[in-house]
């Protein structure tokens, strides 16, 4: 096959091109032309799996070899991932960057995924963001004067890619757009490997949405291959893999197996779990999000198992997200912050080695009781957590019986899904909501329960059905009350105009889509006019 032209869409004038490089690029087209057939094959197997599926989710027999051989072990922590008591997530934009870094945190996860909207502008300028971040010349002048600097000590970084299932439409090969994960991750590699390593740390990853081992296994030949590709010693990158979707916890160790000599542990999440919950199992009709918590007993099934795998094989076990944002009001920030104590008591009780926060506020409270458990412990994966046995059948045990929806919850989810997509499609995909700090994953979670609700005609507790005119209406209504407070500028309008038709068509799909950031991403931030890529040689497919 002969040489194909590599095509950049969007700009690269100014400080764009120093992250696309000649050499930067020639590594991303390296990377996805040796692995991007290898995507799309798992990805079809994903959509088959569900589409075939004629019994319930258990474990894998083939690969029971993997769970019964007690004689491997992930490799040992990096020093600076030793500690992870506190992780601190965001946007690798530029203010929040430096709020991160000064926030006090082990560990910072620079988010290129469910807290960042993929435009071009904040994916190169993340990219960028983090570059600067390490070589010590980052700050931010706020609009009020206000001078933004990171501090002396910062917590350890860790970038969490885009998923397999994103192309990065704005880089193409012979017209088809590279992956996603692999652009994110290989310019971060490419740029800040080697920064990370001479600063004692080194380049560790979040890896989101996998579905399967064999996913994994695609990460690790990337990581051999990548390391190989830019001389960075074997085992040197290190990945922590979210278990966000009832597949993978049916796989969490042969996922460990996978990457064992460059995992960094397991992390448990809430809302993508909830969301693949739905997308596998549709006939089984979950109540309103705020009911279903971390103690239903699926959630604590799946949340002890992580555990138990995680420390059995000696890895980290990593807990969720509290993702409130401090109160101005001292009564309802006590109560907040109250919550959140509460909900950390619980994880590190079950043996979570650390735990998420989404605001440089919470840090303090997560690791006061992460201190109170293990003092001068930098984890405790010493507790086995033998005494947990977990099924196939615990882990689907969602009770759906008699569920019904009442008004609020109904209007909550419309009204959470619709401002957060209209906010991501503005290129915010951090956004503050009802007091909480929002992700993609909470816009997802929001849009398949109305789905949900609308193909089974879930009662409503004043007894109507959820029917998709009703979303329709209370889609409509949302918009009238934006524009009767004139809270709508014409790019808000616009914005919001776009996140009300994409709700409307995936909401009235027969089965559940797979995703609401891909088709938002395909129509709305993918465009831009196609300019080859001159000042390098063709490379050959």
């Amino acid at each position: 096959m002969g040489a194909e032209e590599i095509t950049i869409t969007g700009t690269t004038a100014g400080r764009y091109s120093e992250i696309l490089t000649a050499e930067a690029v020639e590594f991303i087209v390296a990377l996805d032309r040796e692995f991007g057939a290898r995507r799309v094959q798992l990805l079809e197997r994903r959509r088959r799996r569900r589409a075939t599926r004629t019994t319930d989710l258990d474990f894998l027999t083939s690969t029971q070899h993997v769970r019964d051989d007690l004689s491997w072990q992930v490799a040992p922590a990096a020093a600076d991932l030793t500690d992870r008591r506190v992780e601190i997530t965001g946007p690798p934009e530029r203010k929040m960057t430096i709020n991160a870094l000064n926030s006090g945190a082990k560990v910072w996860m620079a988010d290129f995924e469910d807290a960042t909207s993929p435009t071009w502008d904040n994916v190169i300028l993340g990219q960028l963001n983090l570059r600067d971040a390490l070589d010590g010349v980052l700050d931010f002048t706020a609009a009020d004067g206000r001078l933004y600097e990171v501090g002396e000590k910062t917590p350890t970084i860790m970038v969490r890619p885009r998923g397999w299932h994103l192309p990065e439409c704005h880089l193409r090969i012979g017209g088809r757009a590279v992956s996603a994960s692999l652009f994110d991750f290989g310019l971060y590699l490419f740029h800040c490997g080697r920064r990370q390593i001479d600063r004692g740390s080194g380049p560790y990853f979040y890896l989101p949405k996998l579905e399967s081992h064999l996913e994994a296994r695609l990460w690790n030949d990337v990581f051999v291959f990548a390391q190989e590709y830019l001389g960075i010693p074997r085992g040197t990158i290190r990945a922590t893999v979210l278990i966000e979707t009832i597949n993978a916890a049916f796989e969490m160790e042969e996922i460990l197996y996978e990457l064992r000599e460059h995992s960094a542990g397991l992390n448990a999440g809430r809302w993508d779990y909830l969301f693949s919950m739905i997308k596998n199992r549709p006939d089984v009709v979950l109540p309103e999000r705020s009911q279903v918590t971390m103690t239903a007993p699926f959630m604590r099934a799946y949340t002890e198992l992580l555990v138990r795998t995680c420390h059995k094989r000696g890895a980290h076990a990593i807990g969720g997200m509290a993702a409130v944002v401090p109160s101005r009001d001292p009564v309802a920030a006590k109560r907040a912050l109250n919550q959140v104590r509460q909900d950390k008591r619980r994880e590190v009780g079950d043996g979570f080695d650390g735990s998420w926060v989404a605001h440089p506020g919470l840090v303090e409270t997560c690791r006061e009781v992460f201190d109170q458990w293990l003092g001068d412990e930098p984890h405790q994966i010493v507790r086995k957590r033998e005494d947990v046995r977990v099924t196939a059948a615990e882990l689907l045990d969602v009770k759906s019986a008699a569920v019904s929806v009442s008004e609020v919850a109904l209007r909550n989810n419309v009204s959470v899904a619709l401002r957060y997509i209209a906010a991501w499609l503005g290129g915010r995909g951090a956004v503050a909501l009802g007091g909480l700090m929002e992700d993609a994953a909470t816009a997802e979670i929001c849009r398949a329960q109305l789905w949900q609700w609308i193909s089974s005609g879930t009662p409503t507790d004043y007894g109507v059905p959820v029917t998709a005119t009703l979303v329709t209406r209370m889609l409509r209504e949302e918009l009238d009350v934006l524009s009767e407070t004139g809270a709508l500028d014409e790019e808000g309008a616009r914005c919001f105009g776009q996140a009300r038709t994409l709700l409307s068509v995936l909401l009235t799909e027969r089965t559940c889509p797979e995703f609401l950031t891909l088709p938002a991403y395909l129509r709305h931030l993918s465009g831009g006019t196609a300019a080859p890529v001159t000042d390098q040689a063709p490379v050959a497919a």
